[in-house]
């Protein structure tokens, strides 16, 4: 793969008027507010732009890479030679059928906006993800939610653009959804847009608990600093010997902990904050420091859910990326 050449901005461009940019500020586009500058930004608004941006740049050897809104990614301050596609809100339609529990989402509908849409509906099963920022690709690219529930646990099937731009549909089974992990991650489809079936619930009642969660989260997590959420996944057998990762990082004595403009949050170990300036090697240390010391600790080996995206790579779980700890010159809170 290699950098866009002006011949494929130009034809990107032509494809999508409007849609392209050269030269972006990476940290404006991550929840973590780090990051440098990517040589090129497509925003598709239909799925045939998303076929059609793809295809082109598959077919020429165009390295890129396929976002949403952003709230786990850690972008590299060193930047991006390649294409960022950002599937985003133009892509948010939403379709209910109150009689049938079918519902249909498009990719860049913001998670939070799925669910209470779904609420207004009258229908019920997906108000675990209430709190969790992102776009509704990426949730079930991740098969993400909370509660330890998945959103795929009532997908009917997913429309996808390939990596060579052909569109298909995929079953719930061909996307082989496991604790936040689903086939589609591998298979390196973009999700467009995704069809669900819910039950018939108590509106008031799934408003009532989607405050909760809401206030649930407002309580225990950090909001006022940047940060990406969970850094790192749930482990059933850490969950069993510490408990989730926020607890085990804990026990370590490592809450609190910090370098550069990055810390380990004193409120929930799990997160990690920009504290201002905070860089992603910053970033990244913090994460090796806390996977060492939590497998030192347990023998087991924690992963992230946050993804890291090099400056000549592609997206990969930020333990991949993390730092040598050779030299660490973390600080303690």
């Amino acid at each position: 793969m290699r950098a866009p050449s002006p011949e494929i901005l130009a034809e990107l461009e032509r494809h999508a008027p409007g849609r392209l940019r050269t030269g972006v500020d990476m940290s404006t586009l991550g929840r973590w507010q780090i990051g440098g500058i990517a040589d090129a930004v497509f925003t598709p608004e239909t799925p045939e732009e998303v076929s059609a941006g793809l295809g082109l740049l598959h077919e020429s050897g165009t390295r890129h890479v396929v976002i949403g809104e952003g709230s786990n990614l850690l972008f590299d301050d060193n930047g991006y030679r390649g294409v960022l596609v950002v599937v985003g809100p133009a892509m948010s339609a939403f379709r209910a059928d109150p009689e049938t529990g079918l519902v249909e989402a498009e990719a860049g509908l913001w998670v939070p906006y799925f669910v209470l849409k779904t609420i207004r509906a009258g229908l019920q099963g997906n108000v675990h993800a209430a709190g969790i920022p992102g776009t509704l690709g990426g949730l079930v690219v991740m098969n993400g939610g909370s509660q330890r529930k998945g959103i795929g646990d009532q997908l009917v099937d997913v429309k996808v653009v390939e990596k060579d731009g052909r569109m298909s549909t995929l079953t719930r089974d061909d996307c082989a959804f496991s604790y936040r992990r689903s086939a589609l991650q591998d298979r390196g489809a973009t999700v467009v847009s995704a069809r669900f079936r819910y039950e018939k619930g108590d509106t008031q009642e799934m408003r009532r608990e989607a405050i909760a969660i809401l206030a649930e989260r407002r309580g225990k997590f950090p909001r006022t600093q940047p940060n990406c959420g969970s850094v790192f996944l749930s482990n059933p057998a850490l969950y069993a010997t510490l408990g989730p990762p926020g607890r085990a990082i804990e026990e370590t004595g490592l809450k609190g902990t910090g370098r550069g403009g990055a810390r380990i949050s004193p409120r929930h170990a799990n997160f990690i904050v920009n504290e201002g300036g905070a860089r992603s090697e910053d970033v990244l240390h913090l994460i090796a420091l806390a996977r060492a010391r939590v497998a030192e600790r347990t023998g087991i080996a924690m992963d992230c859910e946050v993804r890291h995206l090099p400056p000549e790579g592609t997206l990969r779980p930020a333990h991949l990326s993390a730092i040598d700890l050779s030299s660490p010159r973390a600080r303690s809170a």
